[in-house]
This record gives structure tokens, sequence and C-alpha cells, in this order.
């Protein structure tokens, strides 16, 4: 959904300048209240005095447990609300920064990122796909988050924390048109941008089906005249080299 009056640019643009598009200033309309999840339990407090003086040091290693239900809940360890409001109040403060080019090294990105080592599998699966419900049409969230996402593959060492997030993208992509315009040009960048490296990881080519899928929902989401650049790990290594789009990445 986007809105009525928008015409979207068109995600399969050469050398798309994310960026640089007006839109991209524009903040989205948020109709709900998402910050009750982190209100009722006292964490938007503690969240605001750590985004404002990066105090107390101990506040990233208690922070994952203040996400989790706790035993009163065992078949549904994790408050998924609580996550979701998490992503979305941190990220329109990390906006902010971004629009001054301070994306990394900020308490915004502190905090994505020791969320992404300390959850266990299924957290991090709830943490990214908070994040990706935010890649939709153009707007300044969209462009924010889809920044977050790829610095965190670009970053982390966790080789499972990249299939995860590849995981996430993928899984909105393999489903029936029309895909959110965020979510395409996140996934486009993150498999043609040199930096990524992304077809010599593992997990893109473990089996010939997941290569099929692969090459498949490349092939759909860089459109018309793209349709060799996922045919082996080796020929990709090459067209690595001379397409690189950097419009939506961020800068370390």
């Amino acid at each position: 959904a986007f809105p009525r009056a928008m015409r979207l640019p068109d995600p399969f643009t050469p050398n798309l300048k994310v960026d640089q598009l007006p839109e991209i200033a524009q903040h989205p309309r948020i109709l709900s209240n998402f910050v009750a999840a982190i209100s009722s339990n006292g964490l938007r407090q503690d969240l605001d005095s750590y985004l404002k003086t990066q105090q107390p040091k101990s506040f990233l290693e208690w922070l994952p447990d203040r996400l989790r239900n706790g035993d009163s809940s065992p078949g549904a360890p994790y408050n998924v609300l609580a996550i979701n409001s998490l992503v979305v109040y941190v990220g329109s403060q990390g906006i902010l920064l971004l629009q001054s080019k301070n994306l990394t090294h900020s308490p915004v990105m502190e905090i994505f990122q020791s969320l992404m080592t300390k959850f266990d599998a299924e957290g991090r699966y709830h943490l990214l796909n908070a994040i990706a419900n935010q890649l939709r049409y153009p707007n300044s969230h969209t462009h924010y988050f889809s920044c977050v996402l790829l610095f965190l593959f670009a970053e982390t060492k966790n080789e499972v924390a990249k299939e995860q997030i590849t995981r996430v993208l993928l899984e909105r992509l393999i489903v029936h048109r029309p895909h959110p315009w965020g979510l395409l040009i996140t996934f486009i960048e993150l498999i043609k941008n040199a930096r990524y490296n992304f077809w010599a990881h593992n997990f893109t080519h473990c089996s010939p089906e997941i290569e099929k899928v692969f090459e498949s929902v490349a092939r759909s989401c860089m459109g018309p005249g793209h349709a060799g650049i996922t045919a082996s790990p080796a020929s990709n290594s090459a067209d690595q080299s001379k397409t690189v789009t950097p419009s939506t990445t961020p800068t370390p």
C-alpha cells in the first residue's frame, strides 16, 4: 500500500539514487500507538536515557531480557509486540542521525547490533521481521530501515545472521506480486553491490534447489535484461565488480 497521489519510482532503474528521491525526506503516517508496548513496562524511559547519554553501559546487556515474556508464556518466549514497538521507536530517532550522515557508531545502531548478537535465532528472526515490516513505499522509514538491514548484513561476522537477513527478505519475495517497493530496492542492492559479496556466501548455493530459488527471485527482482546475473557464483563475482549501486548503502 502507498499514498494514492504517489507515483512509485521504478525500482529497476539502473543506478537508482534512493537517497536523492524527494519522497525520502517525508515521514510516513503511523496511526497506531506504536510506543504502547514499550511504555507499559517502563522500557521507553530507559531507551530515551540510553539514546541521549549512552548510559548506563549495562543497558545493552539486560535489554534482551526486557523483550522476553518470561516463564508466564512458555510457548512464546519473546514479546513480539515490544520488539516491533522498539524497532519503530528507535528507528524514528535514528532517522535524525541518518540525516546528519552518522548512521554507524550511533546509540541506535549499537542497540540493533547488540540485539543481533545477544538474541538467539528466534529473537533475531522477530527483530529482522520487525525491521523488514518498515520496507514499504518511498519515505524516510523505508530508506532508514533499508540502510539498517544492509549495514547489519555487511557488519556481522555471523554467517547464520547473514542467512537470516536473507531469509526474511526472501520469504517476502517468493509470494505473488506486487512486492513492497522498499523490499525490492533493498534486495536488489544486496545482490548487486559488491560490498556485500552476496553470491560468495555458502547459503546461496548450499543445494541445487536453493540455488534455483535464488536465481528465480534474483531474475524477478532485477527485471528484464539481467537474467544471467546469478548464473553461477563464479560468474557473479565478475558481474559484481561491474555493477555497484551505492545509493542505499550507509557510509561507515
